[in-house]
């Protein structure tokens, strides 16, 4: 019992020489700025800091942050642990006065997502950041075949490839594209012509972060801030004040026909916008003016507006619309406004097992006045909106039970072409003694010309610890035509396979027989999909 009295006091001021805190120094800083990829914290001073050293929230015990850039001011850093980590919050940092940086002896979980570190058992220091750069993406070749039995057979395949690489090569440089290629295969007929070209460019471009607070971007690229623009050919600039930021693009935009690069196209614009990022509320605004252009000649100018909102994690809100102004008829040109789209959502979150939303939109067709310049009178003289409410709600009565039910209707303001549907769905995961889950879904549509009920089961399971996925349904679909009165009735029956060859690949393959009063139908779908990212599995280091 003495021996180890005193072999226990032996190791007490042995660990207080190493980890006592009469000793350390400790530095304070400040988040500035966070994004997706980093945080940024500025101290008085920051010649004790090492990259590969961590750093602690002042409310959490356990490291938050891992340092990969420094400045004599301010360092760079990732996340770990899943903290949370917001802009303002104090962070500390301890180390040994004269001596190396003070590190922790304990196991923490790194994401090998977003960094990758080498253990050095030797020195038992925090390695330093290897890789920064994330890099992911996906590979995917499908077939699509139908064989109908009174029409011509149609196949069609589609080629997707896209890629994100962030931060390349731990530089300032990103690069994202997103590229299909869909070719139609059918029966050759005499009034049959492919015009468009089955090559897609969706997104290319470079984006260059020359500071936390500048972004530049060139290529196809869709501006976060202003979605709705859609694709722009060209330069876009975005910079912050804080919480606020302005932007501003000029470039092309794509051709209206076939998604290509037009040339003819010109577009600029400018917007501005406003962030807020707290525990309670997050909030977005975006406002801007756009002109678009055709052969130097205005095709359509309108102003944007964007808004998004989060409140305790319950409320979401979001609303955007475009007013046209400007108008060219007969050669006068006006600046009247003009509400072209409008939208409108709220989703409230009453628990953890109930939420409901409801949402508005109000759309006219756009009119570009040099490029539909034959048909400007018509498309004016039939301006009516295309509106349409919505009202959804999803429960989860039980632990392993999903429903829920949808309602929407559409119009036109002049109370032609309306359309009601009627939505509600059924799920059961993790069934006992059966295991998968079971799925009903009804969808009733009446418009002015149709009505249609819709029945679907279908009961889903993997096999072979996950190996294998296995998808079996059957679909019922009754059709009334209001002009004649006409019912038809169908009935298909499928079964879906998926084989995860391993975790980055990935083949599948649907059958579908459709058995209806007119025809029987098949339907063979395969794709092949692979996944490549420079990140590995999550791996424990102590250090």
């Amino acid at each position: 019992m003495k021996n180890s009295i005193v072999l226990l006091v032996f190791i007490t001021l042995f660990c207080s020489k190493i980890f006592g805190q009469e000793h350390n120094g400790i530095l304070k800083g400040k988040i500035t700025f966070v994004t997706s990829q980093n945080v940024y914290v500025n101290f008085e001073n920051t010649d004790n800091i090492k990259v590969g050293d961590t750093l602690n929230l002042s409310n959490s015990a356990k490291p938050c942050l891992i340092v990969t850039n420094k400045s004599s001011k301010s360092v760079v850093a990732v996340i770990i642990n899943g903290c949370e980590v917001k802009k303002d919050d104090e962070v500390t940092f301890k180390f040994l006065i004269n001596q190396e940086p003070l590190v922790e002896v304990k196991k923490v979980t790194i994401p090998i997502d977003s960094i990758s570190i080498k253990p050095d058992t030797v020195s038992k220091k925090a390695e330093t950041v290897k890789n920064l750069e994330r890099i992911s993406g996906k590979f995917s070749i499908a077939s699509y075949s139908n064989i109908y039995s009174t029409r011509p057979n149609r196949q069609k395949i589609i080629t997707r490839f896209n890629i994100y690489a962030d931060h390349i090569n731990n530089s300032k440089y990103s690069f994202e594209s997103y590229l299909n290629y869909n070719k139609d295969i059918r029966t050759v007929t005499n009034n049959y012509t492919q015009n468009q070209s089955p090559f897609k460019v969706y997104s290319f471009a470079l984006t260059y972060d020359k500071s936390p607070t500048l972004s530049i971007a060139i290529g196809r690229k869709i501006n976060n801030s202003i979605s709705s623009v859609g694709a722009i050919d060209g330069l876009q600039v975005e910079k912050h004040f804080g919480k606020n930021y302005v932007g501003a693009i000029v470039g092309f935009r794509p051709d209206l026909f076939d998604y290509g690069f037009n040339s003819n196209l010109f577009e600029y614009g400018a917007y501005i916008g406003r962030l807020t990022n707290t525990p309670n509320l997050y909030s977005q605004t975006t406002f801007g003016i756009i002109e678009q252009q055709k052969n130097g000649k205005v095709d359509r100018r309108y102003t944007y507006f964007q808004h998004s909102s989060t409140f305790f994690n319950k409320l979401n809100l979001f609303s955007s619309f475009e007013v046209d102004i400007f108008n060219k008829f007969n050669g006068l040109k006006t600046s009247s406004a003009r509400l072209t789209n409008f939208y409108a959502s709220t989703r409230y979150k009453f628990s953890k097992t109930v939420d409901a939303s409801i949402s508005f939109d109000s759309r006219k067709s756009i009119i570009y006045y040099e490029t539909f310049q034959s048909e400007v009178e018509r498309l004016l003289s039939d301006d009516v909106a295309r509106q349409g409410l919505r009202f959804r709600i999803n429960t989860k009565p039980l632990k392993y039970v999903n429903a829920g039910a949808s309602y929407s209707i559409r119009y036109q303001s002049d109370k032609l072409n309306k359309s009601e549907n009627i939505n509600a769905y059924f799920s059961m995961y993790q069934i006992p003694n059966i295991g998968g889950s079971f799925n009903f879904n009804f969808n009733n549509n009446t418009s002015n010309y149709l009505k249609s009920n819709i029945l679907s089961f279908s009961h889903s399971r993997t096999m072979f610890k996950d190996q294998l996925s296995t998808d079996f349904y059957f679909r019922t679909v009754d059709y009334t035509y209001n002009s004649n009165n006409l019912k038809t009735k169908e009935n298909y029956f499928g079964i879906d396979l998926s084989i995860n060859i391993n975790r980055n690949l990935r083949f599948s393959l649907d059958g579908e027989y459709q058995k209806g009063d007119l025809e029987k139908n098949y339907r063979i779908n395969t794709q092949i999909i692979k996944r490549f990212n420079n990140n590995k599995k999550k791996t424990n280091y102590a250090y």
